[in-house]
């Protein structure tokens, strides 16, 4: 717990020991009281086991995690601000083959390649290395989980034993040519074609106009020897959709091989150790043993066959073994909002501004309601989406060992990860621009990491799946389960259904009907919020409005089955924003799921009690940020949602002690925050100027000050 004066007196700047770069924080400030004006309970304030809790946050791949904390602590690994943009190019090419000699890369291939069929272990280790530099992650995921994933999970043996080695080595570097510049997200309506020519035996790749060029792939501009090619496969003249091949790029000596050519992209806004580029194809032709054929397969005469007979299952299917590239950008995202909290934060509890309620101390901005009520949310949001990212990276593990590999399961696995990938790259960005302002500037300096890190992030949330393409996927995914409930529902049944599991279950049925009803408060902000503290009523409240939003569109889009294909599209497309937010609502609800989940595997009672005010400081934002529609659809009255909002003041307050606690336990050191606001040089600097005015008032020196010298004739006449 953070160390604290009492209300009468200002804050000391907390002195922080360094985590070491293998595990948590550990604890030591001294346990206490409470910051000035926050809640004051009873009993003794709790405090957090500091690293009790960061041994927990590490989750079941601790030893992955810590690893690969080692590795990213070194210097060599870790961006340099203000290089060129070559020179930051052959850095992280450089990082790449450090990654190599540390057996670092490997986790997720074969045994008998040299790997370790560890799939859990190798996204985990792989997300941390965002804390280095997002340039060096996003790079080897091009190389390993993308390149080299597409290669082994849409590869048979052959390609395994002929390919893989060079990519894990990087012998061979490569690009993943799926994005075109007329089609990203839409994947299925690429132009890029593979027609294959019976009499060679060979597939003939062609970009047959602009759009369809290949764009923004990393490797691609300078170090790509080879790539993985997404292409619409022709033969026999049937089109059989999108499939991939391994294609050769350049030469030994760098130079694009007969029929290939292609652009650097350039300076970006961000992630500019990555050599971007685009490619085209005219006429290249390629062996038809480099068709990646585990689910599609065409033989010597121009036969096509498949394992999977639905094309759009077959489609799905291959792209769904891609999922690993949304699951590292969820954990990536997360770990970079920690990392923000930890800068801003530390800070907060070390500068001071403003003189309030003392004449000669300044008070430490996080004792400001304004700070807490920016940053604390954001934490607690961040733990959210922490607990949340383990469940996905679990679900991860057990698809892809083969230990639950069902379609089922698999279809499980893309809903989550479409649903928790959107909302962590968006908080990381969010959270790394709000802790940017609420260190001022300071927090706009290079050095100091937050600008840096907003720029390379700003691109997770269109890459790997256009968010808001993501939900409405999820949005698909609730109206299918949705309607095999209710097949053979009438309009009738349905408009009943809607009404009576608003009206009925979800209120009488969970005994939230009093929420509705303006009930006094009797002055007492907590007694008025007291059933909204129960993780029950947290849940339903929740639940509620994500099957009354799916009820709702499911209702309005049960016409579209029996109308045209136009008008299909339109009922459609006039309630894609409804989709998307009831999506949304999904996500969110499964990260405070998470979130409940994770309170019951902590033993330690005080800490489960500052994470359980964490929780609910979680789970009254969402309902607060979605106070209209529990308004509109009468779940709250208006008398209770303000309450809500003055309850979570009293949430912030009360978890202010433990703020630097609870980002202490991410486990960072100072050797991955790498900001210097955050290494103690600001607290270093306040106590050289309070004990500068102290001297100076002791000696009888200092001036006086005019205002005072004011009131002092004024009270003399």
């Amino acid at each position: 717990m953070v160390t604290t004066s009492p209300a009468s007196a200002p804050h000391e700047a907390p002195t922080r020991r360094p985590a070491s770069s293998g595990g948590a924080a550990t604890n030591s400030r001294a346990k206490g009281a409470s910051s000035p004006g926050a809640f004051v309970a009873s009993s003794p304030a709790p405090t957090v086991d500091v690293a009790l809790l960061g041994e927990y946050l590490l989750g079941t791949w601790a030893e992955a995690r810590l690893e690969a904390r080692r590795v990213t602590a070194r210097p060599e690994m870790q961006r340099i601000e203000g290089q060129t943009l070559a020179e930051h190019r052959q850095r992280v090419l450089e990082q790449l083959h450090l990654l190599v000699g540390e057996g670092a890369v490997n986790k997720a291939f074969p045994t008998r390649l040299g790997g370790q069929d560890d799939h859990g272990g190798n996204i985990a280790g792989f997300e941390e290395l965002v804390t280095a530099d997002p340039s060096l992650q996003i790079k080897s995921g091009v190389q390993w989980g993308l390149f080299g994933a597409a290669v082994l999970h849409l590869g048979t043996e052959y390609h395994h034993n002929t390919f893989l080695p060079g990519i894990m080595s990087l012998a061979v570097p490569g690009a993943f040519a799926m994005t075109e510049t007329g089609h990203g997200s839409d994947v299925a309506s690429i132009g890029t074609t593979a027609t294959y020519d019976p009499e060679t035996q060979e597939f003939v790749l062609n970009t047959p106009f602009r759009g369809a060029w290949k764009d923004y792939l990393g490797n691609a501009a300078l170090h790509g020897i080879a790539a993985v090619v997404f292409a619409q496969l022709i033969t026999q003249g049937v089109n059989h959709g999108v499939h991939a091949l391994y294609v050769p790029l350049r030469d030994s000596e760098g130079a694009f091989l007969a029929g290939i050519g292609g652009e650097d992209d350039g300076l970006k806004g961000g992630l500019n150790g990555i050599d971007n580029g685009r490619l085209h194809f005219d006429d290249v032709r390629i062996p038809r043993a480099n068709l990646l054929n585990r689910y599609g397969d065409v033989s010597a005469e121009g036969v096509y066959t498949s394992s999977i007979a639905s094309p759009g299952r077959r489609f799905f299917t291959m792209l769904g073994t891609l999922v690993q590239g949304r699951v590292s950008l969820d954990g990536a995202s997360t770990a970079a909002a920690k990392i923000a909290l930890n800068i801003a934060i530390t800070y907060g509890c070390q500068r001071r501004q403003f003189i309030a309620g003392s004449d000669t101390n300044e008070e430490v901005l996080l004792d400001y309601q304004k700070h807490q009520s920016r940053l604390l949310p954001l934490l607690a949001t961040t733990y959210a989406a922490s607990f949340a990212h383990e469940v996905l990276l679990t679900k991860f593990d057990e698809v892809f060992s083969g230990k639950h590999d069902t379609d089922v399961d698999r279809q499980d696995l893309e809903t989550l990860a479409a649903a928790l990938k959107p909302l962590s790259t968006w908080h990381a960005l969010d959270t790394l621009q709000e802790a940017r302002e609420a260190c001022g500037g300071a927090g706009f300096l290079a050095e100091n990491r937050l600008t840096g890190l907003r720029a390379d992030l700003d691109v997770y949330a269109t890459f790997e799946g256009d968010n808001h393409v993501l939900l409405q996927l999820v949005a698909k995914r609730l109206l299918t389960d949705f309607n095999r409930k209710f097949a053979k529902a009438d309009a009738g049944v349905m408009a009943r259904y809607v009404v009576e599991q608003a009206a009925d279950r979800a209120v009488n049925g969970t005994g939230l009907r009093r929420l509705a009803q303006n009930v006094s408060d009797r002055g007492s902000v907590a007694r008025s919020v007291g059933q909204l503290q129960s993780s029950k009523v947290q849940r339903s409240l929740l639940t509620d409005r994500v099957e009354t939003m799916v009820a709702e569109i499911a209702t309005r889009l049960r016409p579209a089955a029996k109308s045209s294909k136009k008008k299909a599209a339109d009922l459609f497309n006039s309630n894609q924003n409804a989709m998307i937010e009831a999506a949304r609502a999904h996500a969110e609800l499964l990260q405070w799921e998470a979130f409940t989940d994770a309170l019951a595997g902590i033993d330690d009672a005080p800490t489960k009690a500052v994470l359980t005010w964490l929780r609910d400081l979680f789970g009254l934002g969402l309902i607060q940020k979605h106070a209209a529609w529990y308004l509109i659809h009468g779940r709250l009255s208006p008398k209770r949602a303000l309450a809500i909002e003055a309850y979570i003041d009293r949430l912030t307050q009360r978890l202010r002690p433990h703020a630097l606690d609870l980002v202490d336990a991410f486990g960072y050191g100072p050797e991955h925050v790498r900001a210097p606001i955050a290494s103690g040089a600001e607290a270093v600097r306040q106590s050289e100027a309070r004990e500068y005015y102290r001297a100076l008032r002791e000696s009888g020196a200092a001036p006086v000050d005019e205002k005072a010298l004011s009131k002092t004739k004024a009270s003399t006449n």
